[in-house]
């Protein structure tokens, strides 16, 4: 699967590596900055040729509206700061070619009906945003309408108090081959947003402390998010009314909160999940809707739940994943299950191994009778750790009567695996 993730992208992997290739032999160099050639932005701007190179040297600039509609780069020496005193959008990139890297970005307008941004992309290909810092904007990257981009190694962090009154760290529209890659992202409503984005990849990105989620997918298919984390977010990850995403070797961590989850699958199909770590969350993975999911090799950890699966999923296989520490390891609302467990790891299992070939020789039941209460009733959690309800799950394990009969793993693992 890693393998066919490599092979689909690599074109798209290279293509970024020459993102400002084009007519470069007569590109001349403009300096900007107090006792340089030009003293503002927007004047070397008016002055520049296409592909030309633009050095902002250190400095406060306190300029807004920077309109950018020819290929250029722009770099920052000893980080030059584009203050817009939260009066404007900073920089609009409406050419392809563009590059962008070393400024300082901070202070954008605010509001909900234009969405303001320290840069926006507008039907732009072929952009680099690499190793910039963006402090206290209403949104920091908007990309709309944009293909063959990468937003990397930038530094983005606000202090917003109010989902309504905030906007996202990197926002993603109706795109297409997108890298986000290696970006520190805090503060925001949500960390990174992508909405009609396809063929995309997420990597090596840190989430942390946004208002909702870490990540929210909506309507992207055919994407990959890799080796990411997402910590302490409001609600977790969130990846909805999607088909054809992988997931491979992120971790989902310190998410809590009644409605707050490592990641949320909601109505997605044909997805593939291995290598992620879920480690203290309300919930590691709450599915809803979802279909043909396969989640395998995970490690769900000192979770609330480590998964909690409606009974309007269907065809989905967790198999290879290790249950440990977690209140609940699986829960459902449902008295039937569609799905397969098989060869994972339950810390709670009590069978024998006797032909030592580190599966039980007994199936296990991972569904406990007061998981299904809760589920139902939530109140009924005040009963934790109860006399009774420790009776209950032990009588229902040997005579199941009220958790579905087919929600079980045949061939549980002995020891854990290795993730």
């Amino acid at each position: 699967m890693f393998n066919f993730f490599l092979n689909r992208n690599i074109h798209t992997w290279v293509g970024a590596l020459f993102v400002i290739l084009p007519n470069l032999s007569h590109a001349a160099v403009l300096e900007v900055g107090k006792g340089r050639q030009y003293q503002t932005i927007q004047k070397a701007l008016s002055s520049a040729k296409p592909y030309d190179t633009l050095y902002i040297h250190s400095g406060e600039y306190k300029e807004g509206n920077i309109r950018i509609t020819k290929p250029l780069t722009i770099i920052g020496k000893n980080w030059p700061i584009i203050d817009g005193e939260k009066k404007v959008e900073l920089m609009t990139i409406r050419s392809s070619y563009v590059s962008i890297t070393g400024l300082v970005l901070k202070n954008s307008a605010e509001g909900t009906m234009n969405d303001p941004a320290a840069i926006r992309v507008a039907e732009a290909n072929h952009i680099s945003v690499i190793n910039n810092k963006m402090y206290d904007n209403f949104f920091a990257v908007y990309l709309q309408y944009a293909k063959h981009c990468i937003i990397k190694d930038n530094v983005i962090t606000a202090s917003q108090q109010h989902e309504y009154q905030s906007g996202n760290g990197i926002h993603c529209w109706k795109s297409d081959s997108l890298q986000i890659i290696g970006n520190r992202i805090a503060g925001h409503r949500d960390g990174i947003y992508f909405e009609f984005v396809t063929h995309s990849i997420i990597w090596r990105n840190i989430a942390e402390n946004n208002l909702r989620y870490g990540l929210h997918f909506m309507f992207s298919n055919n994407d990959t998010y890799i080796t990411n984390l997402f910590r302490n977010n409001g609600s977790g990850v969130a990846v909805m009314f999607t088909k054809h995403v992988t997931m491979i070797n992120n971790t989902f961590t310190e998410n809590w909160g009644d409605a707050s989850y490592g990641v949320l699958l909601k109505e997605i199909s044909d997805c593939y999940m291995s290598g992620n770590k879920f480690y203290r969350n309300t919930t590691g993975i709450f599915l809803d809707g979802s279909n043909r999911v396969k989640i395998e090799k995970n490690s769900f950890k000192g979770n609330g739940w480590g998964m909690r699966l409606q009974a309007n999923c269907m065809d989905n296989v967790i198999g290879q994943n290790n249950f440990i520490g977690n209140t609940f390891d699986v829960s459902t609302n449902g008295s039937l299950t569609l799905n397969v467990f098989e060869g994972n790891y339950w810390d709670n299992y009590e069978g024998y191994d006797l032909d030592k070939d580190k599966t039980g020789d007994l199936p296990y039941r991972p569904l406990s009778l007061y998981s299904v209460l809760v589920e139902k009733n939530p109140p009924a959690m005040l009963l934790y750790r109860s006399f009774m309800v420790n009776l209950l799950d032990r009588s229902e394990k040997i005579i199941p009567s009220l958790t579905p009969e087919n929600f079980i793993d045949k061939t549980p693992k002995i020891i854990p695996y290795q993730i």
